[in-house]
């Protein structure tokens, strides 16, 4: 009798399955036979057979009768919602974000760390818009990726900026000074506006799915895109003259009943917006994000303003 693997030690029958998953997972509109399946996946045809027939009969993947082709099946649906309410996302909170991006036409989201990644738990996009991310997708959470998940708590902070960095970040190019200008704003009035800059542009879609280590070549292309932590988040005072700012996402905090952040909801922009429109649309997600807060029985921590939108320079 073979001894079981050891903990922590990967099973390679366990990873040949995931690796089926994970294909048809990304190919969702398609269908694959098996033999094609095999091949795309790196597997022998009985091996690709004995996978794709187990997975069939636990509904987690359907037969096409007729041309004996394969794709995702209903089981994983209820499979993701269960993954959902594990993460606390609920019902209701999806209606939360339903009603955020129908006023605004956005995309409304709510993320969280997971195993020390950052990881997409639920999503709401205007009808026949297409976000670009997906649920359950995930980026390595390290600097300079990751400000909005620990800015609201100083002991988050410090622990988020001991890590090491995902892109190289050269110190001639990065200014605490303005890192803590940031926090002391976002802090003030409750959310963070990131700016929509070439490089921001580029950084998620290049590090979505990457594991923490990324390869030198990559890593040295985002150290190229990515100036500082802080480079691309709005500050209304920064700029007085400009009528118009190019915004990426706003994000605002969600919190546990110990007063903790353990989500962040978002609004994806992707264009120009006047300060107005900024705070109209930051003073909504927060609602939101309250509305998630209590529905999770958390609550805002004391250091939080009691008042919202009545940070410096809002309109009273």
């Amino acid at each position: 009798m073979s001894e079981p693997p050891a903990p922590g030690r990967a099973s390679p029958p366990t990873d040949r399955v995931v690796r089926v998953l994970d294909f048809l997972a990304r190919h969702p509109q398609e269908r694959f036979g098996v033999s094609e399946l095999a091949r795309r996946v790196d597997l022998t045809k009985p091996t690709c057979l004995g996978i794709v027939t187990s997975l069939r009969d636990a509904g987690y993947l359907v037969r096409d009768p007729a041309d004996k082709t394969y794709r995702l099946g209903p089981s994983l649906i209820t499979l993701g919602h269960k993954a959902q309410e594990s993460m606390r996302v609920s019902p209701a909170a999806r209606e939360q974000l339903r009603r955020l991006s129908t006023r605004f036409g956005a995309t409304a989201a709510l993320s969280a760390v997971v195993d020390d990644r950052i990881t997409l738990l639920d999503l709401v996009a205007p009808v026949g818009a297409r976000p670009g991310v997906e649920v359950g997708q995930s980026y390595p959470f390290a600097p300079p990726v990751g400000l909005m998940f620990v800015l609201w708590d100083d002991e988050a902070v410090r622990d988020w900026l001991a890590m090491e960095p995902t892109v190289p970040l050269h110190p001639s190019r990065t200014d605490p000074d303005r890192l803590h200008r940031v926090i002391r704003r976002c802090r003030a009035d409750g959310y963070l506006v990131e700016r929509l800059t070439p490089g921001g542009r580029r950084l998620y879609s290049l590090m979505a799915g990457m594991s923490s280590t990324l390869p030198d070549e990559l890593r040295a292309l985002l150290g190229e895109l990515v100036s500082d932590i802080g480079e691309r988040v709005y500050l209304p005072d920064e700029k007085p003259g400009r009528k118009r700012h190019d915004i990426s996402v706003i994000s605002a905090p969600v919190f546990d009943h110990y007063g903790r952040q353990v989500m962040v909801a978002s609004m994806h922009i992707g264009k120009a917006l006047t300060d107005n429109e900024i705070r109209e649309r930051a003073k909504a997600l927060i609602g939101t994000a309250d509305a998630v807060t209590a529905q999770l029985g958390g609550a805002r921590p004391t250091s939080w303003p009691h008042t919202v939108g009545k940070g410096p320079d809002r309109d009273h």
